[in-house]
């Protein structure tokens, strides 16, 4: 699972394989954007390398947001007037939510938009590897309760892995990691991340448990 190692500082080819496939991936219907309307937003997805090999990272929102609140996500959000774009973005939200080090991190690839039904919000994933890891934490724990660095191999686990029913009866998977319960649309993707670099483990998609209530 650790793949080739970098070389020069640069992201390993696993990873570079993984986001050239990422960019072209086919959107679930669920997840697919209206022709119009919703709010452009984007999210870092940030792969790095420690000691238990390559890893994520997640935050977990605070229990009293108005959207998502308690939810574990990528790091991210609404695209401002001033970004240009939603790289830039992405690393703009990352940095002010977890005060990571924007200067360390190589954007590989720009992901197709996906769309959260349950927020109107139009998302488009930045995919990057994490050459220079910076220490990270909450920075507003109003905003972010958690910030975790999770392991491609504890999410790929069989014994972490099940479907969950959310608030609006959809199914759909999910991964309970230490503190994280991962599920929605960030379990959605980790889901397809995971396939796609060809890290998936068989699991037992009959498992299924209904969203805890906050």
């Amino acid at each position: 699972m650790t793949g080739d190692a970098a070389s020069e500082g640069g992201a390993p080819e696993w990873l570079t394989n993984l986001a050239a496939a990422a960019a072209t991936m086919d959107v679930p219907r669920y997840v697919q954007p209206p022709a119009s309307g919703g709010r452009p937003s984007a999210v870092l997805i940030l792969f790095g390398e420690s000691a238990e090999g390559p890893d994520l990272l997640y935050i977990q929102r605070s229990a009293g947001l108005r959207k998502h609140p308690g939810q574990p996500a990528f790091p991210g959000g609404s695209i401002d007037d001033g970004d240009d774009g939603p790289v830039a973005a992405a690393l703009r939200e990352a940095a002010e939510e977890t005060g990571l080090e924007p200067s360390g991190v190589d954007v590989l690839a720009v992901l197709p938009e996906l769309y959260i039904f349950r927020s109107g919000f139009r998302v488009t994933p930045v995919m990057a590897w994490w050459r220079e890891p910076s220490e990270v934490h909450p920075v507003d724990i109003g905003e972010v309760a958690a910030v975790e660095r999770i392991p491609l191999a504890a999410l790929a686990d069989p014994r972490y892995r099940f479907m969950l029913r959310g608030p609006s009866g959809h199914l759909g998977p999910a991964f309970s990691i230490g503190r994280m319960l991962i599920w929605g649309f960030t379990a959605v993707l980790t889901d397809r991340l995971l396939a796609l670099g060809g890290w998936e483990r068989p699991w037992d998609v009959t498992v299924t448990r209904e969203l805890p209530v906050a």
